[in-house]
């Protein structure tokens, strides 16, 4: 069976129930994501390298692989960590520093400072490495309704042409990462993806959102992480784990 799992955002204790609720030779795909607002995704991301799990790229892992190179190239020089990542910490690269131990909060005025610390920096540098190897999509070897399966991190199906012209390659990347957009039924792909939060997983549809929101903690009908079997259209979910 092949399960496809939502997005993580550094939710490791989430995730390693979720994965004890799925039969043990699963194939497993995570639609990117992995990283940022959780308070573990360095262990995410270590235990997805650790299992060869595959892995589409999230516009997440974009961010960090982007903004991520200014760490490095002034680490540790810089005791303050700031305007020039804000767009990163904002959507939660803040906590995903501190998980890799580079970071830390100052109690005093909340800035966010830098720690010396060679071991998690290193493993900062090889993940944004890893990173940079994921696909924008995987087309897998499966049918649902006479279509073929195919996983991205935001919905590919209507920019799917974009995939045989290379001149549109910056144009699709953009749309796989980022885009809202559910699928339009006339379309020739069954697409499985994440990026935009949904309270419940419609499988009757002619597409699947498997993104439940695991890190909106607050609000009724999120903070579930989910897998999906796209072999039976069954839903497997846990509940947000600190």
């Amino acid at each position: 069976m092949t399960f496809v799992i939502g997005d993580v955002h550094g939710n490791f204790n989430t995730l390693k129930k979720l994965i004890l609720k799925l039969p043990s030779n699963s194939e497993i795909i995570f639609v990117g994501d992995l990283i940022d607002r959780g308070l573990n995704s360095k262990e995410v991301v270590e235990f997805i390298r650790k299992n060869n799990y595959k892995c589409v790229l999230g516009n997440h892992e974009e961010m960090m692989i982007n903004y991520g190179t200014s760490v490095i190239d002034t680490y540790p020089k810089h005791h303050y960590i700031n305007y020039y990542l804000s767009d990163w910490l904002y959507n939660g690269g803040k906590q995903t520093l501190m998980s890799y131990g580079i970071a830390f909060i100052d109690e005093y005025d909340k800035k966010l400072l830098c720690v010396e610390n060679e071991k998690g920096f290193e493993a900062f540098k090889s993940d944004i490495e890893f990173f940079k190897t994921l696909p924008l999509f995987i087309e897998l070897p499966i049918k649902k309704d006479g279509k073929n399966v195919v996983i991205s991190h935001a919905s590919i199906t209507d920019f799917w042409h974009l995939t045989k012209d290379e001149t549109k390659k910056n144009a699709l990347r953009e749309y796989l990462l980022f885009s809202r957009k559910n699928p339009k039924k006339d379309v020739e792909i069954f697409n499985v993806f994440g990026h935009t939060p949904i309270k419940y997983i419609d499988t009757s549809k002619h597409f699947i959102n498997v993104d439940t929101g695991c890190y909106i903690k607050n609000e009724d009908g999120y903070g579930k992480l989910s897998a999906y079997c796209v072999q039976t259209n069954e839903v497997i979910s846990e509940n947000f784990q600190s």
